[in-house]
């Protein structure tokens, strides 16, 4: 018996076989129910973000999906939303096979407003198959620097709404290893990293912190709160940024600059550049 269409959320059963989130005969299996849940979970906090736009007369939203992978997000809120609102959604992912596997699905599916692009996230702003009005920027579980790459992106094209869930944050983890022993003589607060486990969790959440200040001093609302459960998710952080005329983007930059140097992350600082 095929599992029933209230645990699916309205969507296509047979998109969601294609996508290997159903098995062949309809059922969820233990990862895939967390896989669909937490992307049920993000799109109810992106498809307000879509009315918004539309209800401000934004027409053929655009909307870029970062760190793509099998494209699940984007396949799902083609399903959700953009199916009855049109507009395109467009996928970036550095696997080739990925790209056109994706490709395929959109064609078998009908999807005509669907693109994919083979490329790194870093090079995706200088891609002339890109529009150059992007209105929504997502990234759900890009790895490290990806994520970073990806608020970059939406800066540089002043993106309406950037939604993140960050994954894999190792790089700043890096330098607070590499410069432990200059900051244990200079500040107390190096116990906050002192042990490698530590290292590594307070690398990630100082990423965090500093991704949200960044978006902050670059004119952007931020909030961040959990996805899903932590027993769906480790990588559960869920930062939704919002350009605002009114946010006062001078205290964020200050703290932002003040934190790099406290903490001694010149190194990576180029990471979290401000937009003007």
């Amino acid at each position: 018996m095929e599992t029933k269409n209230a645990e699916l959320g309205g969507f296509n059963p047979e998109l969601l076989k294609a996508l290997h989130i159903l098995t062949r005969d309809g059922q969820l299996n233990q990862d895939s129910r967390r896989k669909l849940k937490q992307v049920k979970h993000l799109l109810q906090f992106i498809t307000p973000l879509l009315d918004q736009l539309k209800a401000q007369g934004v027409a053929d939203i655009a909307l870029v999906d970062h760190g793509a992978g099998k494209s699940y997000l984007g396949f799902m809120l083609w399903n959700a939303w953009f199916a009855e609102h049109g507009g395109e959604v467009y996928g970036i992912e550095i696997r080739e096979a990925l790209v056109t596997q994706s490709q395929a699905l959109a064609e078998q599916f009908g999807f005509a407003g669907m693109r994919f692009l083979n490329t790194p996230a870093h090079d995706a702003l200088g891609s002339s198959e890109l529009p150059a009005r992007i209105d929504v920027v997502t990234a759900l579980h890009a790895c490290d620097s990806a994520t970073d790459d990806a608020i970059s992106f939406g800066l540089a094209r002043k993106a309406s709404h950037i939604v993140v869930v960050p994954c894999c944050q190792a790089e700043v983890a890096s330098v607070l290893r590499a410069h432990k022993a200059e900051a244990m003589q200079k500040s107390v607060l190096s116990e906050l990293w002192r042990h490698p486990l530590h290292t590594r969790e307070f690398g990630a959440q100082i990423t965090n912190v500093m991704r949200c200040l960044r978006l902050e001093a670059s004119g952007y609302k931020v909030s961040v709160t959990e996805l899903v459960g932590w027993e769906h998710s480790m990588k559960n952080e869920l930062i939704v940024a919002s350009r605002h005329p009114d946010v006062a983007k001078g205290k964020a930059r200050v703290r932002l600059a003040a934190i790099i140097e406290e903490i001694g992350l010149k190194d990576v600082a180029g990471r979290f550049a401000v937009a003007n």
